[in-house]
């Protein structure tokens, strides 16, 4: 404490002028703004402990440069209170609270800026708000000024970008690279810094042994902005990055243009124990809905094909194996993938989802989005990116009945990509269709902003466990990744849970799963997003355990709550998300050493009769049911690759 204390005297001292000093409302956040020879800049605390040094802010425009020679012309701050429900998230009602500070910034004796602070209990997050220059009523942000700057031995969990038009038929960036963890700060990824968002450790002080986490993300971009990434300045600093100039195939600019008054997305630090980052909202705290919902759009699980028996079994009698093995295990609907126009016709499609109908089944159709951005030569492809097109199409999916589509091969985050999202999802909802994205990037809040918004992939998602032995290695390493950071920030499209012992449609043939039919169970719940397409095949109904088919029929894709229990990035989770009354425990374990806890269920009262699913030492399930103890605890044992799930 007496060097945190230190640390902030010296850094005010050093300021020209002191703003002020802001706290959370359980104090335990403090937000102190300054500024240092002109620039403004900040700091962030938690329970005494920096976090954030101090970091500068600003924007670099074509109006003016809005970074340096500033004047602090004063603060206001004002409580927010917002109530708001929304049954795709993380947690369906949301009571968020938290002060809001806006400062506000002159230059040559004319308003220019404001900077606009949220602080909750969990996170602080600012955007910035720009205003019309005499008779200028639009700008370019060329380069954002933000900072981020991290104590010393401050450690990462990271996703390197990639560069442009690079991997499959030239379609990355796509958010589909290896997170490394626990790595020293200092570096820069493949050279192009890292995708959003971009967890941190900070270690305690000599005081202290504990350890503090950082969650920077970026949330409420939309086709007015840039998506933004965070690259490495030096040793512990960060700044925004925008696009890089080959995405898109070198067509547009890799700045934002926006009429004025405007602002800029919000930059999120979510901080604190691991909780408050696998918990957080903010990325929704934040946005506000851009239109109405057009219908009543409906969630639920799925079955699909491809994942097993890729592009040949987008055929028309296998999918409609799969259309009645969604009907025999109770799902809403059927994903058909990739070459569904030329391997099964329009006209067959319709003959599908007329069949589908009679059984209370859907269909989602996949789309290539490509114009100009790529060499992906999957079809459908040339009707995503042409809005007269588009909506044709989309009003052909509606008259027969189609629930949503998956669009895929996007080509980057310049501004026109950011557009292309919003255009299709936008007539999409005209035509009361859902929308998943892949070969996509981070959704920023859309989960709310776009009420026809489902999911979206940016990760290494399951696609990588049929193409090569080394996903499968790893599986379970990535998961006890992913809710840490890339699924707490949005929903993600993942597409797992196989009970396949192999990534073959014979289910003799193909990579090998390392995990355990428990631990399909389990990344079931782990994994959000409110449709669920699973890695299931209609071979399961009779060669996987009974009780793993039952519970995959009955697992629930939307929850009303979630609570961290235990875990470390990389390494192993223990989560619960709750549906209803009822409490999913979840967990999996990546170390090569059984993981063995005492854990306490608050959630289940002393007495309580759980189904407890759980795996022995060579990975074979069983499940049992117990009651809870008065203590509410159960000692709880995870092999490697294994997992175990809890239900009341």
């Amino acid at each position: 404490m007496k060097r945190f204390l230190w640390s902030t005297i010296l850094w005010l001292v050093a300021c020209s002028v002191i703003a002020s000093t802001h706290k959370s409302l359980d104090g335990r956040i403090t937000l102190t703004l300054g500024m240092n020879q002109g620039k403004p800049c900040y700091q962030v605390c938690y329970d005494g402990f920096e976090v954030i040094k101090s970091s500068e802010l600003g924007l670099l425009t074509n109006i003016g440069d809005f970074s340096q020679g500033l004047t602090l012309n004063g603060t206001e701050q004002h409580p927010v209170k917002e109530s708001y429900e929304l049954c795709n998230i993380k947690q369906s009602h949301m009571d968020y609270e938290a002060t809001e500070v806006v400062a506000k910034y002159e230059k040559d004796s004319r308003h220019v800026m404001d900077i606009v602070f949220r602080i909750s209990n969990r996170d602080v997050a600012f955007r910035y708000r720009l205003f019309p220059q005499k008779d200028t009523r639009v700008c370019v942000v060329k380069e954002e000024a933000s900072l981020f700057c991290l104590p010393g031995g401050t450690t990462s969990f990271l996703c390197p970008q990639a560069k442009p038009m690079n991997g499959f038929a030239r379609t990355s960036p796509s958010y589909e690279t290896p997170y490394s963890c626990d790595e020293p700060v200092g570096r820069n990824g493949w050279g192009e810094g890292y995708t959003f968002p971009c967890l941190f450790k900070v270690k305690g002080n000599e005081e202290s042994t504990s350890s503090h986490w950082i969650l920077i993300s970026e949330t409420g971009t939309d086709g007015n902005y840039v998506g933004c990434r965070l690259l490495n300045v030096a040793g512990g600093t960060y700044r925004i990055g925008f696009p890089q100039e080959g995405e898109l195939n070198g067509s547009g600019s890799i700045t934002a243009a926006m009429p004025l008054p405007s602002e800029t997305p919000w930059r999120t630090i979510t901080v604190g124990p691991l909780a408050n980052i696998a918990e957080t909202t903010v990325a929704f705290d934040l946005v506000q809905p851009k239109y109405k919902a057009s219908q009543e759009y409906l969630y639920g699980k799925g079955s699909w094909s491809w994942i097993i028996g890729m592009d040949s079994s987008c055929n028309f009698e296998e999918q409609k194996r799969y259309i009645d093995f969604s009907a025999a295990m109770g799902y809403q609907s059927v994903l058909v993938d990739a070459f569904w126009d030329q391997q099964i016709g329009y006209e067959k499609i319709a003959q599908l989802a007329h069949y589908g109908k009679q059984k209370n089944v859907s269909l989602f159709l996949w789309y290539n989005s490509n114009g100009s951005w790529n060499d992906a030569p999957q079809t459908p492809i040339g009707k995503m990116n042409n809005s007269r097109i588009r909506r044709e199409e989309m009003k052909w999916l509606r008259d027969n009945g189609i629930r949503g589509i998956k669009v895929d091969f996007f080509g980057g985050d310049k501004q026109p990509m950011m557009q292309l999202y919003e255009d299709i999802l936008s007539d999409a909802n005209d035509y009361g269709l859902l929308c998943i994205f892949h070969g996509c990037t981070l959704p920023r809040g859309w989960e709310r902003m776009y009420p026809n918004y489902v999911s979206s992939e940016a990760v290494l998602a399951s696609e990588n466990l049929h193409f090569g032995q080394g996903a499968c290695d790893a599986e379970a390493h990535n998961a006890c990744i992913h809710p840490f950071v890339r699924n707490t920030v949005g929903s993600m499209d993942f597409g797992g849970s196989a009970l396949n012992k192999y990534y073959g449609s014979d289910n003799q043939h193909g990579t090998v799963r390392k995990t355990s039919d428990v631990y399909a169970l389990a990344t079931s719940v782990l994994f959000q997003s409110a449709v669920q397409h699973f890695a299931l095949a209609p071979n399961n109904l009779t060669d996987a355990p009974l009780w793993a088919v039952n519970f995959m029929k009955e697992v629930p894709t939307t929850w009303d709550e979630v609570k961290l229990i235990d875990g470390y990035p990389g390494k192993y989770i223990i989560l619960a998300r709750r549906h209803g009354n009822q409490w999913f425990v979840t967990g999996v374990n990546a170390e090569p050493q059984p993981l063995k806890k005492v854990v306490t269920l608050p959630m289940y009262a002393a007495g309580t009769s759980v189904q407890v699913y759980s795996d022995d030492a060579q990975l074979n399930g069983r499940v049992k049911t117990i009651k809870m103890n008065k203590k509410q605890q159960m000692t709880i044992t995870i092999p490697c690759n294994g997992g175990i799930v809890i239900v009341n």
